[in-house]
């Protein structure tokens, strides 16, 4: 009998895990790589003029003969967002993805012209696919947006399982998770697990969706004037709580933001969102209606600054504006890292007389689509894998699931908390460290679709933080003299009424450029040393590293 051969699997995260954002899972083996999603995150305050964060692909580009397929776990932005950019560095030969996302993929790659670059190909939680060496197949679960799955990855090696993005909702919007399924699928055996680690901080069980739809409904009952609600445009069960309440309480449905329309108008078109047609009007005739007619669905809960509520919040929106007796209802938990913009966009609404309901306990309007220590544990048990690892969340959440775990009949050395790029090996079975891979994150600025690299990103760090000053100086290349004392252009850095401390910056600038040019200096030569020079004195007088860009002229005889 021929002995069969081993092919060990690495697995490993380009994105998602000591953050939450840019979920991106790796299965590899020494002829094939197969991706579990590909998403963005969003930037903070920190990152002026970033719309994007995405994982860096270069270990892909590198072994791009090996990346068979991309599989897609459910439609959110932290899952598919970053797509467009994959595609834009490796032919990627196919998509598998649920019937929602998929939609959600096609309408994206259209916006980048990108529709016929990828075939896209839907599943359901009865297909079963043969990837290489890998058979696939799915498991339903419920989060906060239709169509969400867990996938199963059979290899030579043993069985892996990723559970997706989840919650063990007995109550949901939409169809229950296939908690039968993973219950046989534990029995069967199950050599490693992968597991949302997002809640891992909160004891208990999430709240059911259905417990949010009496807050919205009480809100809408009580509420005279306009209702503005901001949430995910990807949170389709949210939307359509948000919309039912509305027409149940005959009111006009306006919905305003770019990305906001195009899902609403995809979900109604597959009967995820149901909304009367004569309840929709456009943001432009909100005014044809009184102030307790009128709903407006927006996007901007996290206080994007390009998003509709900051457009409308900042009195920029050309056809909202909030007026005293407005009700702006945030429903949604803030991202870690938001809490400063959407504080902002609370005290302007608040500014203009609007009364603003963000979540708490005193309105539970916001439910979280993530499993709490609960909702872990029983996935934990009907799993019982025999190695585990915690995926989609910041360090602290990754560690205290990796604790959790041992609770339930996990070991701690079972168990991996890994950072992106850091690999695990499975052969026969067995669960060890491997070595990392590439990683790292990409900027993306508007259209460039290519991304910044971290250094231009840490240039721009410099100029918020400490300015910047140009030091042009004219020289004499054949007689090695100056030919005009260096000037002097600086922003955010020396106060324009210092004259004094930029006189003293040119005199040491120019008496080290005279007695260095005697030596014949190269051009590099020369900006070294104005950047030394500079740079020192500036420190001293300030204790700031502002960025010194020298300008050498030479005399053209």
């Amino acid at each position: 009998m021929e002995k069969s051969v081993s092919k060990p699997v690495s697995i490993y995260a380009l994105g998602g895990l000591g953050e939450v954002g840019k979920n991106m899972y790796c299965f590899e083996n020494e002829s094939q790589i197969v991706i579990v999603d590909c998403g963005v995150k969003f930037p903070g305050i920190e990152l002026p003029g970033i719309d994007y964060i995405v994982p860096d692909f270069t270990h892909l580009k590198n072994n791009r003969s090996k990346v068979k397929a991309l599989i897609i776990t459910h439609g959110h932005e932290d899952h598919i967002g970053g797509i467009p950019f994959l595609i834009q560095h490796i032919n990627l030969p196919i998509i598998y993805a649920p019937r929602l996302a998929a939609a959600l993929i096609k309408n994206r790659l259209e916006e980048y012209r990108m529709s016929e670059r990828v075939k896209i190909v839907e599943y359901d939680s009865e297909t079963k696919l043969k990837i290489g060496d890998f058979d696939i197949s799915f498991f339903r679960v419920t989060h906060s947006i239709p169509d969400s799955f867990g996938v199963v990855i059979d290899t030579s090696e043993g069985r892996i399982v990723s559970t997706g993005d989840f919650k063990v909702d007995l109550t949901p919007i939409g169809p229950d998770i296939e908690l039968q399924k993973i219950a046989e699928l534990g029995k069967q055996g199950v050599s490693l697990l992968l597991s949302d680690s997002t809640n891992a901080e909160s004891e208990g069980y999430t709240p059911s969706e259905k417990n949010v739809n009496d807050s919205i409904n009480e809100i809408f009952n009580d509420t005279k004037g306009r209702i503005v609600v901001s949430t995910f445009s990807s949170n389709i069960s949210r939307i359509q709580q948000i919309c039912e309440a509305a027409v149940r309480n005959n009111r006009k449905i306006a919905i305003v933001g770019r990305s906001m329309e195009k899902v609403v108008e995809i979900a109604r078109g597959f009967g995820y969102i149901k909304i009367p047609d004569n309840s929709l009007i456009k943001a432009e005739d909100t005014k044809q209606y009184k102030n307790d007619e009128v709903l407006i669905l927006c996007t901007g809960s996290q206080g994007e600054p390009n998003a509709a509520l900051s457009r409308i919040a900042g009195g920029e929106h050309p056809h909202i504006h909030i007026v005293p007796g407005d009700t702006v209802i945030f429903s949604s938990s803030a991202i870690p890292g938001n809490g400063v913009m959407i504080a902002h966009i609370v005290n302007l609404l608040t500014r203009l007389g609007a009364n603003c309901i963000t979540n708490s306990i005193l309105a539970d309007i916001h439910s979280s689509g993530h499993p709490s220590k609960q909702e872990l544990r029983l996935i934990l048990k009907l799993f019982h894998p025999d190695y585990f690892m915690p995926m989609h969340g910041e360090y602290r959440m990754l560690r205290l699931h990796a604790e959790l775990a041992s609770t339930v009949g996990i070991p701690l050395d079972h168990s991996f908390v890994l950072d992106n790029g850091e690999t695990i090996t499975l052969a026969k079975k067995k669960v060890t460290r491997g070595y990392p891979v590439e990683s790292g994150v990409s900027y993306i600025d508007g259209k460039d679709i290519n991304g910044l690299a971290e250094a231009v990103m840490n240039d721009r760090k410099i100029l918020t933080e400490d300015g910047l000053i140009i030091i042009a100086v004219a020289i004499d290349s054949r007689e090695n003299k100056l030919i005009t004392e260096p000037t002097i252009y600086n922003k955010g850095v020396i106060q324009k009424h210092n004259s004094r401390s930029l006189e003293e910056c040119k005199e040491l600038v120019k008496s080290a450029l005279e007695n260095k040019l005697h030596l014949k200096p190269n051009y590099q030569e020369l900006k070294t040393i104005v950047k030394d020079v500079a740079g020192s004195y500036v420190y001293s007088k300030t204790k700031r590293h502002p960025m010194i860009i020298p300008v050498i002229m030479s005399k053209v005889s």
